[in-house]
């Protein structure tokens, strides 16, 4: 080397250090090849931090993951285990498809769709039909929902039936998983939009709807046995759980079921008391869902990146992006690293099978491609898997569930604790027809008489005692279009369309005007109380009389969800921050991660297709490539343009 030339392995790591600062993280693996010394300071950890708060645009105050060491690492999980590309592309229903689910082991998920089809595939790639059901031969519209149980022998299936246009009225359906998908039973389910949920492996939860006065209604939750053939006409198929009282012409909506994982409620039961003042004149409600064809959205939107028009999606089609971070309290951090009590513990706890295989490389066989069956089979044997909270027996239950007291439209939060109960076996004789008939005139007597009176429904206090208090309500000030509960049931993801700020609401028929922005709220479940809030994270369009559910799901990293904007978004939980946009050609109505390998999530949207989306690691174990031209969804992640050389009388050195 000629003595006028510096040598730059002789260069301080600090000074190096700072050099590479001005670098992109990919050029780290080209400067890592110049020596040892460059090497070792191109994974230095502090680089890397640098790389990920810059790249990523995480809040300087947010710490590394808990139970996680190392930033090259981080930066490696949400580049290569974060489900970017498109592996599968399905155009089987021949309508929108309005939701997906998984099967808790992974190796099935299942679709609805207005076609009225409810169809079963399996988790393999590709993805092919296991069963499939059109329910319009039971006078369904369509289907709208699906969940499996806890054993993933049953699958229960919300639909939509056939009637007026402004009916309600829906029905819960249960197939056999293990038995060439026979039908078990159909269980009523009105309004339609509770959708229903299991409440344990073999019994499952319904709703339904009674209308007592003006604007005045009851909501029932039913708890129904999933089989309901039986040896004796008075076994129990059917228990009333529930009463509620309605206000304003609202109702029980969207119900879960969640875990306790604290012993008692730490607040005083919030009864809902407001008296109705005026009588109004009852109008006709529109029934609530999608649209029947979602309306254009070109004359809200922007134009199409360039490199999004090259994969031949509309170029009039994609809005502004959004990808404001969530932000989180400071107990919400707390409990991060302290579990809470009962098992339940934050999002950072838990590793998942996305991760092991890149810590560092230093797996065993690194740089061979595994596939998704192999990494799962290898986590659940290094991590005995504790029963899912779910199914716990011997502790409390939260009923969760969507309603209102100032107008119709959701805008409440409701929680019910479920008590450990004994679920009844023999049906209580009631009196019989006779008997019941003989009730019924000497009701009409006594009223002939004066000495009746009807209740007065529009009076609550008056009636009170007739009905089920709720133990707490949140009111997000807004119409809820989603909900997701975490995979531990610590914390419940709520998507929700706020009203304007200080709005007053003139009629319970006529709420304040939406955002065209989403917020999502994160309510930690211990306590009942908000530990996080994104505003407007995506965009949603449609009004008030016309806003419909957008699901969104939960994993112990990552959320995701759907949104009107044509694209599906998945955020970070704990670092906050929006990860990617997965383009369709229209709305995007739900989202589901496979419970078993988080780097495979599904979308499915009103342009009729399901598609199913892998991590870069996963796309190369089947043989894809990733940088296939249209494989890949629109990164958020930040690429800095690289500055322009120097002219050459400024170069002072060189190599």
């Amino acid at each position: 080397m000629d003595g006028n030339e510096p040598d730059w392995s002789l260069l301080p790591d600090s000074l190096l250090l700072h050099i590479f600062t001005h670098l992109e993280f990919n050029d780290t693996p080209i400067i890592g090849l110049v020596c040892k010394s460059w090497l070792r300071v191109s994974r230095d950890e502090f680089l890397w931090k640098h790389f990920f708060y810059k790249d990523f645009q995480v809040d300087p105050s947010v710490p590394i993951m808990p139970g996680r060491s190392s930033w090259r690492g981080e930066y490696k999980r949400l580049v290569e285990g974060t489900a970017v590309v498109e592996t599968q592309e399905i155009c089987e229903h021949n309508h929108q498809v309005l939701h997906v689910s998984f099967s808790h082991k992974g190796d099935m998920f299942a679709t609805s769709s207005k076609d009225g089809h409810i169809i079963v595939w399996t988790s393999s790639h590709p993805a092919q039909i296991k069963y499939y059901k059109d329910m319009k031969i039971h006078s369904w519209k369509y289907t709208q929902f699906s969940q499996f149980n806890s054993s993933d022998t049953l699958l229960l299936v919300s639909g939509v039936h056939f009637g007026t246009y402004n009916s309600t009225s829906g029905e819960i359906a249960v197939f056999d998983l293990e038995r060439d998908f026979e039908l078990q039973c159909r269980v009523l389910n009105k309004p339609y939009d509770i959708f229903g949920t299991w409440y344990n492996d073999q019994y499952l939860l319904s709703g339904d709807l009674h209308w007592l006065a003006h604007l005045v209604s009851r909501s029932v939750i039913w708890l129904n046995k999933a089989n309901q053939e039986t040896r004796s006409e008075h076994d129990a198929i059917l228990v009333c759980l529930y009463k509620f009282y309605n206000r304003n012409a609202s109702s029980v909506r969207t119900i879960l079921v969640s875990n306790c994982l604290a012993p008692d409620t730490p607040s005083a039961p919030t009864e809902v008391r407001e008296r109705a003042k005026e009588r109004r004149v009852e109008k006709e409600v529109p029934e609530k869902g999608n649209p029947p064809s979602h309306r254009d959205l070109g004359v809200l939107q922007a134009p199409v990146p360039k490199e999004e028009e090259d994969k031949g999606y509309p170029t009039v089609s994609q809005p502004p992006t959004y990808t404001n971070p969530i932000t989180y309290t400071n107990d919400y951090r707390k409990a991060e690293t302290e579990p809470a009590e009962g098992g339940g513990g934050g999002g950072g706890g838990v590793l998942d099978a996305a991760c092991v295989e890149m810590a560092e490389g230093r797996t065993e066989g690194a740089g061979v491609p595994r596939s998704t069956e192999e990494v799962t089979q290898d986590w659940e044997e290094d991590h005995e898997p504790a029963p899912p909270m779910s199914l716990a027996e011997d502790c409390d239950k939260f009923l969760i569930f969507t309603t209102g007291s100032k107008t119709y439209s959701p805008h409440q939060i409701g929680f019910k604790r479920i008590k450990k109960f004994t679920i009844p076996t023999v049906l209580e004789v009631g009196p019989c027809l006779r008997e019941r008939i003989q009730q019924r005139e000497h009701q009409r007597e006594l009223r002939e008489l004066g000495l009746y009176q009807d209740p007065n429904w529009l009076d609550f206090d008056s009636v009170a005692e007739r009905f089920d208090h709720i133990d707490h309500l949140i009111d997000l000030n807004g119409h809820i279009i989603g909900m997701g509960l975490s995979p531990d049931h610590r914390y419940l993801y709520v998507n929700s369309r706020p009203w304007q700020a200080n709005c007053v609401v003139e009629s319970p028929l006529s709420p304040p005007r939406i955002a065209e922005g989403i917020d999502l709220h994160v309510i930690d479940l211990t306590n009942l109380t908000e530990v996080g809030t994104m505003l407007r994270s995506h965009k949603a369009y449609t009004p008030n009389d016309e806003c419909f559910f957008i699901f969104l799901d939960v994993s112990h990293q990552y959320v995701a969800s759907g949104a009107e904007d044509k694209h599906g978004y998945i955020w970070e939980r704990h670092y906050g921050v929006c990860l990617s946009r997965l383009p369709h050609k229209d709305v995007v109505n739900a989202v589901a991660f496979n419970p078993r390998d988080p780097e495979m999530l599904i979308t499915v949207s009103d342009d009729h297709t399901i598609k199913i989306w892998r991590s870069r690691r996963r796309a190369r174990a089947l043989g894809i490539d990733p940088n296939e031209a249209g494989r890949t969804a629109k990164e958020l992640r930040v690429k800095h343009p690289k500055p322009p050389p120097p002219p050459p009388e400024e170069t002072s050195f060189s190599l």
